[in-house]
């Protein structure tokens, strides 16, 4: 009889010890969330404003790549700063046609802009200099 009992004892404890074993590898260990927000990649773009959408406050860059054109629609919030010549200017002074430098990222499936550096307009003196330079003269 002292055997049996025993032999229960034995029984019992190694099921208790397996069910804690097997309870402890259970738990499933959640990723610490970082204290630092993941830096968002700044990507540029370089080209002509095709249209300038003032109650969404967003403007079209379209740049030729080739033979494609690339067109990035970017929105302008309260951060984003604007300039010309380096001079501070306002969302109200991009218009259709201008030269612009925009550095903006993707937050929630929306480009949203940093840095918007409007590119100073050559003088059409200057644009007819450069047609006549570019053009080979005829002997």
């Amino acid at each position: 009889m002292k055997g049996i009992k025993t032999f229960l004892l034995s029984v019992v404890s190694i099921i208790i010890v397996a069910s804690i074993a097997i309870a402890a590898g259970e738990k499933k260990t959640q990723p610490v969330p970082s204290a630092l927000p993941v830096a968002a990649k700044v990507e540029e773009i370089t080209g002509e404003v095709r249209a300038v959408n003032y109650s969404a406050m967003s403007i079209t860059v379209a740049k030729k790549c080739k033979d494609k054109v690339l067109e990035v629609v970017v929105a302008v919030d309260n951060k984003t700063k604007i300039s010309r010549a380096g001079e501070k200017r306002t969302f109200g002074d991009i218009k259709i046609g201008d030269r612009v430098v925009v550095k903006y990222t993707e937050v929630k499936g929306r480009n949203i802009a940093q840095d918007i550096s409007i590119k100073p307009s050559k003088p059409p003196s200057q644009e007819k200099e450069t047609e006549k330079k570019g053009k080979p003269t005829k002997k």
